[in-house]
């Protein structure tokens, strides 16, 4: 079943939004098996979305339409959907009680008679009933063709997405679909690729796909069979392999599972507790720590130690060192993690010190060069790191790198006990 995606909306061409959609649809459709060929952006257009759908239905067995279900005059992706495929509207009434519920828990008794609009489906649709607003989602199938209308602000579009619209694809597909997720951190695309040449040259099934994240690499192993157990032991021999190749790089195979949840798990399972210290990244280190329910059980402190001044008097950082080696060297970086470590009474701590730019490079020290530190059980390791991109972009590597430093020191120093 080949699928085309189609994102509705004026302000999409305009720039004025980034359609986060298209990545997160993608993915979805990757995780169930169903090959994307084609993705289109069109404007609330009658004339050119009419010629959009119909191209699309024309190429691919399923069409996925985002956006354009709400109420308001502009909103034509429903009745232009239904007007190609043929499908006359009628009133659902099943859909116009939740709406009414919907004003009715809300105290809304001014409710302009276009909101009534959504209550309108083509005629033998599916109705995918919207628990987090007030547009239903729509399946419409004619002709071995189908097109799935999903509303476009993502708090409505996933949780619609993953409990209804992912069983009702996997109800219609053949056989059965498995993937697995395995997430590596410590190699770049093109060396997870030379790495696993061998098995993605003779993939046929399970097949495989990488994904370049910031200073990771995802990868996706999608197996199909006739069962949902045959998929599970063709995926088996491939992800041992994967894991054996990659080791400790490999941090989660969960789907869902973040680095920073990893990191917060392991700080849990071995009864650590961790501070941060921080210079160019001035505290986002130790936000994507505590965006982690529970983190409060691990989580002392953080410092946010961007002057010379601010390492001395909160680190202890030795004057004599910033005076011959500078702020930004592997001195400094561990002289913050140990400082750390006593200055909030953790059991670990993780400094970062770097120049981020786009101002204050030199030849010896360029934009990029960032010293990360992990004092953990009395032992220190220093990484040197040289990062390219933007300002934005070299802070959020140093966080990343930051995270899997201290989750190799973690598993380094555990192991040993």
């Amino acid at each position: 079943m080949t699928v085309e995606l189609v994102f509705v909306g004026t302000e999409l061409l305009l720039g004025n939004i980034v359609n986060t959609n298209a990545r997160y649809l993608s993915e979805k459709c990757a995780l169930l098996g169903l090959p994307v060929y084609y993705q289109t952006v069109v404007g609330d257009n009658r004339e050119r979305m009419a010629a959009v759908i119909r191209a699309a239905l024309a190429r691919a067995d399923l069409v996925i339409l985002n956006g354009g279900l709400g109420p308001t005059e502009d909103d034509i992706t429903k009745d232009v959907c239904a007007e190609v495929m043929g499908f006359p509207m009628k009133e659902d009434a099943a859909v116009r009680a939740r709406l009414e519920e919907w004003y009715r828990q809300r105290n809304r008794t001014d409710i302009p008679e276009s909101n009534w609009r959504q209550a309108l489906v083509p005629e033998g649709a599916v109705v995918f009933p919207n628990e987090n607003g007030t547009a239903p989602g729509l399946a419409l199938c004619r002709d071995g063709k189908t097109a799935i209308l999903l509303p476009g602000p993502p708090n409505e579009l996933y949780p619609m997405m993953e409990d209804q619209v992912c069983p009702y694809l996997r109800s219609r597909g053949e056989g059965a679909i498995r993937s697995q997720m395995i997430k590596i951190c410590g190699y770049g695309e093109s060396k997870v690729e030379e790495m696993l040449l061998d098995l993605i040259d003779g993939q046929s099934n399970p097949t495989l796909a990488t994904y370049a994240k910031t200073k990771e690499v995802h990868l996706r192993v999608t197996a199909r069979a006739a069962t949902d157990d045959e998929a599970k032991k063709l995926l088996k021999p491939v992800v041992k392999e994967i894991r054996k190749r990659f080791g400790e790089a490999v941090y989660t195979t969960d789907e869902k599972e973040t680095l920073e949840e990893v990191v917060v798990r392991l700080l849990n399972k071995y009864d650590l507790t961790v501070t941060t210290a921080e210079s160019c990244t001035g505290g986002l280190l130790a936000g994507r720590l505590v965006n982690v329910p529970g983190a409060s059980e691990v989580f002392r402190e953080g410092y946010i130690t961007y002057s010379n001044k601010a390492k001395r008097k909160i680190l202890g950082v030795n004057k004599a060192t910033l005076r011959k080696h500078g702020a930004v060297s592997p001195q400094t970086a561990k002289e913050m993690a140990i400082g750390g470590v006593f200055a909030a009474d953790a059991d670990a701590c993780v400094a970062v010190t770097g120049i981020a730019g786009p101002d204050g490079g030199t030849k010896e020290k360029p934009v990029g060069l960032v010293y990360l530190a992990c004092c953990l059980k009395d032992n220190v390791t220093v990484e040197e790191c040289r990062f390219r991109g933007n300002r934005e972009k070299i802070r959020e590597q140093s966080v990343v790198q930051a995270l899997d430093l201290l989750r190799r020191c973690i598993l380094k120093s555990c192991k040993k006990d």
